[in-house]
């Protein structure tokens, strides 16, 4: 049973840190391609968030 919870933990981490990088990086060539500054911060909540509702789709619902 301890292995199952440790792959759980890992596949959450996995998706947090993911969407975050992903995210992020998009949001940061859309700043460097359109010269602004807000497209980062935008990229980070949105992969954040993303992240959260997959982990919930995925871990949270029974």
């Amino acid at each position: 049973m301890a292995g199952n919870e440790e792959g759980a933990l890992w596949s959450i981490f996995g998706y947090l840190i993911s969407g975050l990088v992903i995210w992020g990086a998009i949001g940061w060539a859309l700043d460097h391609w359109l010269h602004s500054h807000f497209f980062l911060l935008g990229g980070l909540l949105l992969g954040a968030g993303a992240s959260l509702y997959l982990v919930w789709l995925r871990f949270g619902q029974k």
